[in-house]
């Protein structure tokens, strides 16, 4: 199955969600579903019998594209895996074969690949192929050819209307008993579940790279077809990050992001205990922007609270009800390489050991810096000491490569075990990485070990079977085959011994490399703890630096006390001059206030002595001390108006004319 989300470009280039996406995705459920329903009982047997029935029977679940796309962001693919805050995360093996049903052990998914596959699909299928070198098949006639010609939903035609008018038209296009016409049915059928949810592509083509392995149905069920969607979704997670949407089962990763991280509130449960658990969980719609939504998504994954992830969320899960589970669980837990024809990805259970239930340890990848990367936080190992997550890169392409064998153990691909794992780039200091992956060769040689042990055993017992078998006849009556079977057991025997020398031979050198690197480690560990001359020179130096600049934040504290202080005196200053200015003014008031009584008294003086010479009576004398007396306070009053009145006034008061020294008339004696 695809899931393709066409976006639609608003104003400032804004996301406006999904408008086919959910349409494609439906259709294609739909169809595939409807066709199922319509098939006759025993072909829907043989589908059983093959392990697809759980697959098959599960329930539409609506795409979530912003969770999708978000996923995709975080995904590395040079340690395939997604990139969290909390560590690395990825869908293992348990999450298909418990969410999808699938089967995960059996034979690889792979084999010949071939440029034009236009002959196998008109000899197995009877359809015809547009394109000499094409792989594809159109949809459409392959959906047509099992009696589904159109699709599309009539005009007012129900949901249940419609997948029922599709069974019907499949019920009446299939052969209803088993013979060559049966087997081609069930082919095209398969074509068209295992091209376009299992293995699917981008577009509406159907690919048929599997078609040589339905030649012989009776082989289809003992392929590992979980195996191969896992690693088509890693592949296409992997592309560009320009691409939107991603190709295959894209249920698989909402679900295991709704088990995994149920704070993002993405999904909501429903239909509690139904198996497989794909069918437990619908999408949570959400009206909002796709480009909004992406980014919410990112802050929540950012700041995901360590106790609101759930790496062992499947605790507890009753595994007798899913038989499918039961055959899975000597695949769980393991480094493996995930097969699907010329893809070939691994799966390193070392990088998400804590989904395991296991001590997380330190193994560190030097990924691109892409624009919603933060700084890793640490994480503990199994030492107990603590390490970066990641080692994030500058764009600079400096460093070095480390490829350490991986402790592949059993795949089910029939890779050969401890063969040489693919490149990922460490620190060239990962100790705690090297001494892992001495570890994981020493388990896989110790594996290797009991089982070439087990066939030399059981190539022992054969031997000894046979040489009964001869007993004690003599060398001219015994059987020609029987001795060159017993010479053949013997050289086997021999064989297997040698291999098994070598192999405790290969054991014993991993053991002894193993401890020789944890001594080491231990010495280096203890060597940590010295500080060497030039760190303690450097720290020091730090120090007197802080030193200086805590004395040069004391100064510069003191430097502005004291320019505060020199504004307030300044500010003080300005008040007593305005004080001293007031206190002068008075001080003229009263000077000249002096002088007039001066004057006044010097006229007085003069007056009693000219009234003494002229005989004046003393009447005009004090008319002339009243008109004195008058004058000033008139003069005082002008003043006062004068500094009241606005510069430049022109209508203020009038300087009144001093007295006349001469008396009033009428007021002297008479002559």
């Amino acid at each position: 199955m695809e899931e393709e989300p066409a976006l639609a470009m608003g104003d400032e280039d804004e996301l406006v969600g999904p408008k086919k996406s959910e349409l494609w995705s439906r259709l294609g459920w739909a169809v595939i579903r409807a066709i199922y329903d319509g098939l006759p009982d025993f072909q829907v047997r043989r589908l059983e019998g093959m392990g697809f029935g759980p697959f098959l029977r599960l329930e539409e679940l609506a795409p979530d594209v912003a969770l999708i796309q978000a996923l995709k962001e975080r995904w590395d693919p040079e340690c395939h895996a997604f990139l969290f805050p909390r560590g690395h995360m990825v869908p293992t093996l348990e999450d298909v074969v418990r969410i999808t049903g699938l089967r995960v052990d059996g034979q690889a998914v792979t084999g010949t690949t071939y440029t034009s596959y236009q002959e196998p699909v008109e000899r197995l299928l009877g359809l015809e192929v547009r394109g000499e070198r094409s792989s594809l098949v159109q949809r459409m006639v392959l959906q047509a050819s099992l009696g589904v010609v159109s699709a599309r939903r009539q005009t007012g035609e129900g949901q249940a209307e419609h997948m029922e008018r599709m069974t019907d038209d499949t019920r009446a296009a299939m052969a209803e008993e088993e013979g060559e016409a049966a087997d081609r049915d069930l082919r095209r059928f398969l074509t068209l579940v295992i091209g376009k949810m299992v293995l699917g592509t981008r577009g509406v083509p159907v690919g048929c790279r599997f078609l040589p392995l339905m030649e012989d149905l009776s082989s289809v069920g003992n392929y590992a077809w979980g195996e191969a969607l896992l690693a088509n979704l890693f592949d296409s997670l992997g592309t560009s990050s320009r691409e939107t949407g991603v190709a295959g089962f894209f249920p698989l990763l909402q679900v295991w992001a709704y088990y995994h991280l149920p704070s993002l509130g993405r999904g909501v449960a429903r239909r509690c205990g139904a198996v497989p658990l794909l069918q437990r969980w619908r999408f949570c719609r959400d009206e909002r922007s796709l480009r909004r939504q992406v980014t919410l998504i990112h802050d929540a994954l950012d700041t995901v609270p360590f106790g609101h992830v759930q790496w062992t969320p499947y605790v507890g899960e009753d595994d007798a009800t899913q038989p499918w589970v039961e055959r899975g669980h000597p695949y769980f837990g393991r480094d493996i390489w995930l097969h699907c024809f010329n893809t070939v990805v691994p799966l390193h259970h070392r990088l998400v050991a804590r989904t395991l239930g296991l001590h997380q340890a330190v193994v560190e990848f030097s990924t691109r810096q892409r624009s919603w990367e933060r700084p890793g936080r640490s994480f503990r190992s199994r030492t107990g000491q603590s390490g970066s997550k990641s080692s994030w890169m500058t764009g600079s392409g400096k460093g070095r490569r480390w490829s350490p064998r991986l402790p592949v153990t059993r795949t089910t691909s029939g890779h050969r075990p401890g063969s040489m794992g693919p490149r990922c780039t460490r620190g060239p200091d990962d100790r705690y990485g090297r001494i892992s992956s001495l570890e994981g060769i020493l388990h896989s040689t110790i594996q290797q070990r009991d089982d070439l042990q087990a066939v030399v055993d059981q190539l022992r017992a054969e031997l000894d079977r046979v040489q009964q078998m001869v007993g004690g006849a003599s060398s001219s009556r015994e059987d020609p085959g029987r001795s060159v079977l017993e010479g053949q057991l013997a050289s086997a025997v021999a064989r297997a011994e040698d291999a098994l020398a070598q192999l405790r031979e290969r054991e014993q050198e991993l053991r002894t490399a193993l401890v020789r690197m944890t001594t080491l480690e231990a010495e280096m560990a203890e060597l940590r703890l010295r500080p060497e001359a030039a760190e303690v020179a450097r720290w020091r130096q730090e120090v007197e630096a802080a030193a200086r600049w805590q004395q040069e934040a004391a100064e510069a504290t003191r430097w502005r006390q004291e320019a505060e202080e020199a504004v307030r005196l300044r500010a003080e200053a300005g008040d007593l001059r305005t004080q001293l200015g007031e206190e002068r003014h008075r001080g003229d008031m009263l000077r000249s206030e002096m002088r007039g009584l001066e004057r006044a008294l010097a006229l007085v003086g003069r007056s009693r002595s000219a009234t003494s010479r002229s005989s004046i009576p003393s009447g005009s004398t004090g008319h002339y001390l009243t008109g004195s007396s008058g004058r000033r306070r008139s003069e005082e009053e002008e003043r006062r108006r004068r500094e009241r009145a606005p510069e430049g006034s022109e209508t203020g008061p009038r300087v009144m004319a001093p007295p006349s020294p001469r008396p009033p008339e009428g007021t002297g004696e008479s002559g």
